[in-house]
């Protein structure tokens, strides 16, 4: 921006209504705190254009809208709001999952409870509950690699639910089935070969909560020092699991030997940690007798 508040043309004066390029564009991007990579996938979103190809290309020319509306995002990154928000959307398991303020942005870890569920369960015909859905993400990706299953995936929000909708519908995934309620509520007397969840986990007044300000702080938090959720989708899991059915929960830093230990007490098997590719402790999974 100039001192008059006009957005800049990093070709050298003037403003955004002259026309630009990518390299200009993305060279005037320095002057933010937003990360180049960022930069370019942001700008390559609004272009509709591979990355690659917009790094190949940096002498086309930026309409004065795109360049505007690039500006307008660089700001909203500069102030840290998480990129997927400002594109719309997020790579998950491979998949353009869209996202908004009213849901989680999906994160590569969690791909760890997809990969657990796909190698215990084979291909043939089962019933798995994701529980707490909000983008759709984990039910997306068991839907793309299990077509004979049959999933539930369940969100008290409406708002998630209709982003949720909405990407099983853009992306084919017609063996989903969308349900409103807490945790188990809407699996009625339903029993399934598996249920997975990525709950919230973190204590309230966890210093990372500041990094995360702009995403909905009921997908984050949990009373009782993170635990609240993690138990209760443990406890009630336990009318909906077949007999040897899986539970897959994705937990936060240090919380896997107290989750296990309480696990074991609910009853169930083999409680067992699994760490992502980061090699930290990241999912806990159980078997129901």
């Amino acid at each position: 921006m100039d001192k008059a508040g006009d957005p800049v043309n990093a070709e050298g004066g003037g403003n955004l209504a002259e026309p630009a390029t990518v390299g200009a564009l993305l060279s005037a991007a320095t002057a933010l705190p937003v990360g180049r990579l960022d930069a370019e996938v942001l700008l390559a979103a609004l272009l509709r254009l591979p990355r690659a190809q917009l790094i190949a290309f940096e002498e086309r020319a930026v309409d004065p809208l795109t360049a505007a509306m690039f500006q307008a995002g660089l700001e909203r990154l500069a102030a840290g709001e998480p990129l997927a928000y400002v594109t719309g959307v997020k790579e998950f398991w491979s998949l353009p999952v869209t996202v908004a303020p009213g849901v989680l942005v999906p994160r590569p870890e969690t791909e760890l409870l997809v990969e657990l569920c796909l190698a215990r369960l084979g291909p043939e015909a089962r019933r798995v509950a994701d529980l707490g859905t909000g983008s759709g993400a984990i039910a997306l990706a068991l839907s793309r690699e299990r077509p004979a299953w049959r999933i539930v995936a369940t969100d008290q929000s409406a708002d998630a639910l209709d982003i949720a909708r909405a990407n099983c519908r853009r992306l084919g995934a017609a063996n989903v089935e969308l349900r409103q309620g807490s945790w188990c509520e809407p699996l009625v007397t339903e029993r399934f070969d598996a249920i997975v969840s990525n709950p919230p986990y973190i204590a309230p007044g966890d210093p990372a909560l500041a990094a995360l300000r702009h995403e909905p702080v009921e997908a984050l938090v949990a009373a009782d020092q993170g635990f609240a959720d993690l138990f209760a989708i443990a406890a009630c899991a336990r009318t909906h699991l077949l007999p040897g059915g899986l539970l897959l929960l994705e937990h936060g830093a240090g919380q896997s030997p107290k989750l296990m230990e309480h696990l074991a007490g609910l009853g169930y098997r083999d409680p067992a940690s699994h760490r992502d590719l980061a090699g930290h402790d990241r999912v806990v999974s159980a078997v129901w007798p």
